[in-house]
């Protein structure tokens, strides 16, 4: 007897081949047959396919839940989107190593969460073993971030590296990839990542490749602030080919009026690389906004030097906030102006969130350059910034390397991580690309749609196991209608989960069914090898 028969559904299996009929059978935690006909089978649970589309689980390649899924477990706005496997720790971190610069970072993080206790880990293997233990409603990768890592070894320190140092932070690599991380992530457009070299990401590198791990960089440059975006891409084919690692490009985009249009230039570099054989992919939401923070989008590397007390202190100081304001005007132009960046989360005043940073700066009776330093005194606060053009958006997404994911946190519309007016993204990434840009729009076939969402990041992974609706592989499943299947969530009522997804199956247990949350913590720490 089986555990669960899905009869006569519409099976689209990751591979990105045709649609097919037929009937599923779940033994356990593992997807035991996949027939045109299972007539007689006996099954604990039936349920009918007919007229809806089951797929393999899909899996956000891209996020940032490190922390969130430690405060809710539930998982709500990823889970019920139909993610099943939820990759953390890009950008360079802060799970871990949690250490001097890093720890202080880490707890500001979780400050913001409500969450003001000791933390309980420093390593990679820690944490893990914390999520572990707790139990989340899906399955869990890890990434160690570069910068957690050089903050723990360097700090804030705008410098190269020294040997010791170096090879300090090779051990802090090993022993993550060791206890399960999948690769490293890098943001070098952030700092303290953008204060290391390209040399240092090589030797990094290299040690990831000998583990057969990836790495996944937000990469220097997305528009013109530093080196350029074809400049950045650059030194990521640079990295790739001098080390053997294979590469991820993190959400790929053409940013701001500088390099709207590019983006076919922009592909074609990337597949340049690709055709020579160097190993690299990217991953996308779909989208013209991105996310961001003042830190992130607003303040020049040079003012973090040395962490946030040091920058305050530079903000303090008459001089350099001359300085300051002219390099943050020019940010803002970079990105579209003040009236393009919709403050997301501010907890220091939760009334400007959802409010444009023009706006909080005529509230404020001053320049937005001002604003942005007046709110970055009392607590940094996150934006969406539209900087993107659609037709960007759509070229990007049609490249077959290119996966889809969030860039998004576990969020949910009740508890504590309600708060806010976050990214649309967060509650309807995977479900606007089945519905906007498959259905409606015809960017791509279902099929290519829900590769994107299962084998092309599974195989980036390694995860044997996962990312296809096959006997023999793990029973994540999706079954949801393709009529109907929609985002709601919108830039101005983000928090909305979306409709059309019947049911959610994680490693054999429903987490989801007919839009009620079981708060089944079925979820597995997956861990690399």
């Amino acid at each position: 007897m089986y555990d669960i028969v899905y009869r006569n559904a519409d099976v689209v299996d990751g591979t990105g081949s045709p649609r097919f009929k037929a009937d599923v059978a779940i033994s356990g935690d593992t997807i035991s047959a996949v027939e045109a006909s299972l007539d007689g089978a006996e099954a604990r649970t039936t349920i009918e396919g007919s007229g809806r589309v089951l797929a393999p689980g899909f899996i956000d390649l891209h996020t940032h839940s490190d922390f969130n899924l430690l405060v809710d477990p539930r998982g709500e706005s990823k889970i019920r989107q139909g993610v099943t496997t939820e990759v953390v720790g890009n950008c360079g971190g802060w799970a871990a190593p949690l250490r001097g610069e890093g720890l202080t970072v880490a707890r500001e993080q979780l400050a913001q969460l409500g969450v003001s206790d000791k933390i309980a880990w420093s390593t990679m293997g820690e944490y893990l073993d914390l999520l572990e233990d707790q139990g989340v409603c899906m399955n869990v990768a890890s990434l160690v971030g570069h910068g957690a890592i050089r903050a723990a070894v360097l700090g804030y320190e705008n410098r190269k590296a020294t040997a010791s140092e170096m090879q300090a932070m090779k051990d802090h690599l090993h022993d993550a990839l060791q206890s399960g991380s999948f690769g490293m992530s890098t943001g070098i457009y952030y700092a303290p990542g953008s204060y290391a070299s390209t040399e240092e990401l090589i030797l990094l590198s290299e040690v990831v490749a000998q583990h057969n791990g990836m790495h996944a960089t937000h990469i220097r440059d997305e528009s013109d602030y530093s080196i350029g975006l074809m400049a950045a891409v650059g030194e990521v084919i640079d990295i790739a080919e001098q080390s053997g690692v294979s590469m991820q490009i993190s959400h790929l985009k053409a940013l701001g009026p500088a390099v709207w249009g590019r983006s076919s230039e922009l592909l074609e570099r990337i597949e340049g690389a690709r055709d020579r054989g160097i190993e690299i992919g990217a991953d996308q939401y779909p989208y013209v906004a991105s996310g961001s923070s003042i830190t992130g989008a607003l303040i020049p590397r040079w003012a973090q030097v040395g962490g946030r007390k040091d920058m305050l202190d530079r903000i303090d100081d008459p001089c350099l906030r001359r300085n300051l304001v002219l390099d943050v005007e020019a940010n803002l132009k970079r990105r579209g102006g003040a009236e393009r960046l919709l403050i997301a989360r501010y907890p220091p005043r939760s009334a400007l969130e959802g409010k444009t940073l023009q706006e909080a700066a005529t509230m404020m009776e001053t320049s937005a350059a001002e604003a942005a330093l007046r709110l970055l005194t009392r607590g940094d606060a996150s934006f969406v910034s539209f900087v993107m053009q659609a037709d960007d958006v759509d070229l990007i997404m049609k490249a077959d390397w290119v996966a889809v994911a969030s860039d998004g946190r576990a969020v949910a519309t009740d508890g504590p991580l309600s708060a806010g007016h976050p990214h649309p993204r967060y509650f309807g990434t995977f479900p606007r690309v089945l519905g906007s840009y498959c259905r409606e729009r015809s960017v791509l076939t279902l099929e290519e749609a829900v590769r994107k969402m299962t084998s092309l990041p599974a195989d980036k992974l390694g995860l044997a196991d996962r990312g296809r609706l096959q006997p023999g592989m793990a029973a994540d499943l999706v079954l949801f209608n393709p009529e109907t299947i929609v985002d709601r969530a919108t830039f101005e009522k983000p928090q909305q989960y979306p409709m059309g997804i019947d049911s959610v199956l994680v490693n054999g247990q429903f987490v989801v069914t007919d839009g009620t949350h079981s708060n089944s913590r079925a979820g597995r720490i997956l861990r690399r090898g």
